[in-house]
């Protein structure tokens, strides 16, 4: 997954900070952990050049510069290389990465958050390794295979209890239907078209786009057309929606990948074209 083991620290000696250290000093020394470079990348699964690289773009700066230009990191930068490298995994660029961590000013509140979203996938991964466990042994032994042996952890229909408490039984139903009428191909296209608006928003944040402009509510319309496949949203159900991806986590990891902000620039122009656009009647 990318974390950061915890490597064998390197201590060394400090000076005192204040006159009142002095007298500590005479009899102690002051131990700072820290790691070397080269520990701290054979633990990361990735190089030193990619960890000068990063402190050159001005993601992670070594804690001090040894002689001969080494670089050595403390367990604040430990933590800061761990946001950057589960960020990675997301799919964000190193740009996208930068805005992230200069809008986090609480480092464990951030984590908690990711925490939230590698435990649901751990879950469900989880489900498909015992899923497939589950199939080599039934193939290997001879025993009659069951669906829900064979294919669970891939069913969509986990969101069932979910979708059923925030919009009723009778919106899983029809939504339900309309997904199992699809071929493999279409759920395909369906969901890349997503990744794809998801994708413009971000770029359309980036360019300093107004959530009202031109372009942000073409793209707006696009999310709308992409919503109406089985039922046109009503004005509070599209503008309801757009508040939904960014209380929820899991959404607004989805649009945030493609820039810090993402989520909100959505909702912010799902709101407006709903406004202009859309009735409850």
């Amino acid at each position: 997954m990318g974390r950061v083991a915890r490597p064998q620290p390197r201590k060394r000696h400090c000076p005192p900070e204040t006159a009142l250290d002095l007298y500590a000093a005479s009899t102690s020394t002051v131990q700072v952990m820290e790691w070397s470079i080269q520990e701290i990348a054979r633990r990361a699964g990735t190089t030193s050049r990619t960890l000068r690289h990063y402190g050159d773009v001005g993601l992670l700066h070594p804690s001090r510069v040894g002689a001969h230009g080494y670089r050595y990191y403390g367990p604040e930068a430990l933590v800061r290389l761990q946001r950057i490298l589960l960020l990675r995994e997301l799919g964000l660029g190193l740009p996208a990465i930068a805005e992230v961590l200069e809008g986090e000013r609480d480092a464990a509140a951030a984590l908690r958050t990711h925490l939230e979203l590698l435990e649901l996938e751990r879950e469900r991964v989880g489900r498909q390794i015992a899923s497939v466990r589950t199939t080599l042994h039934k193939i290997e032994t001879g025993e009659d295979l069951m669906p829900e042996d064979v294919l669970d952890g891939f069913d969509h229909t986990r969101y069932e209890q979910e979708v059923t408490e925030r919009w009723g039984r009778e919106a899983y139903r029809r939504g339900d239907q309309w997904w199992r009428s699809l071929s493999e191909s279409r759920r395909r296209a369906y969901q890349e078209e997503q990744k794809e608006i998801a994708r413009a928003f971000g770029q359309a944040l980036a360019d300093g786009l107004a959530a009202g402009s031109g372009a942000a509510q073409g793209l707006a319309h696009r999310q709308y057309l992409w919503l109406s496949v089985f039922e046109p949203p009503s004005r509070s159900h599209f503008a309801g929606l757009g508040e939904m991806y960014v209380a929820d986590h899991r959404f607004g990891a989805h649009y945030d990948r493609h820039g810090a902000g993402t989520a909100l620039f959505v909702r912010d122009a799902m709101a407006v074209y709903a406004e202009r656009n859309l009735t409850d009647g």
